[in-house]
């Protein structure tokens, strides 16, 4: 079984976020740029699952501009057998990224497809369910536990909802997204960050897949949160009570 991976390329997590002075968006240039955390967990359960005999290839797939291709080389270098990069310039909303990822199951054939329950950047939480949609194939979305089947072509996955804990069971070829709880991401070794170098990247344009980039959605601006107002120090147990009592609710 084939096992593919979406691995999005988004600012790093420990970087604070500037706004652009003409407030088009936030700023990604000489920004330290990174894997999404919740693609890191997807790429390494993929591993997980072809280390334990249950797949035979894991494909790291990312999509945006020519700089993704460092994010694939990361994919690579964690385990990864191959990559494909499509080359697209502009703002990726979820249906488009949906609709890109069909044609490419269409064209590999996967018997799992594996993304991150969401990217930090945007925080959607789309991807994963459109693309389940589109193909008509059953998700799991935010996996912390994943147990696969191989003679059966099941997938058992338990799933955090807010009563607790879900159990899906799943008949193959499925879509699974993974929560922040399923496991914790290797480091890439030194010999196999200069293997990943030298390895082709298969690419392609959204034009070649025959699909139309276009959004429903018009970003008008972006602003910061206002500001917090600073604390203060109460003198008595007293005091803060009155504070919390007509104090709190104001902004």
């Amino acid at each position: 079984m084939k096992i593919m991976v979406a691995v999005k390329r988004v600012i790093d997590y420990a970087v604070k976020i500037r706004v652009k002075p003409d407030k088009t968006g936030v700023e990604t240039q000489n920004v330290k740029m990174s894997m999404n955390p919740f693609c890191e967990i997807a790429l390494e359960e993929a591993l997980r699952i072809k280390e334990g005999g249950m797949a035979s290839e894991v494909v790291a797939v990312s999509m945006g501009p020519a700089q993704c291709v460092d994010t694939l080389r990361t994919g690579l270098a964690m385990g990864a057998d191959r990559a494909i990069h499509v080359d697209a310039t502009g703002p990726l909303y979820p249906l488009s990224v949906a609709k890109l990822f069909k044609a490419l199951v269409e064209l590999e054939k996967p018997g799992l497809l594996i993304l991150g329950k969401q990217a930090i950047d945007d925080d959607c939480n789309q991807t994963g369910q459109m693309v389940a949609g589109l193909l008509g194939w059953p998700q799991g979305t935010f996996a912390s536990k994943v147990v696969l089947d191989k003679e059966k072509q099941l997938a058992t996955v338990d799933r955090e909802v807010d009563g607790g804990l879900e159990t899906l069971c799943m008949d193959l070829p499925a879509v699974i997204t993974t929560d922040l709880r399923l496991n914790q991401p290797r480091y890439a070794t030194l010999p196999n960050i200069m293997k990943a170098k030298s390895k082709v990247i298969k690419k392609y344009t959204p034009q070649e897949l025959n699909i139309e980039i276009k959004s429903d959605l018009e970003v008008l601006q972006v602003t910061e949160p206002p500001k917090r107002k600073a604390g203060v120090i109460v003198s008595s147990v007293d005091e803060l009570i009155d504070k919390l009592k007509n104090e709190a609710h104001v902004i």
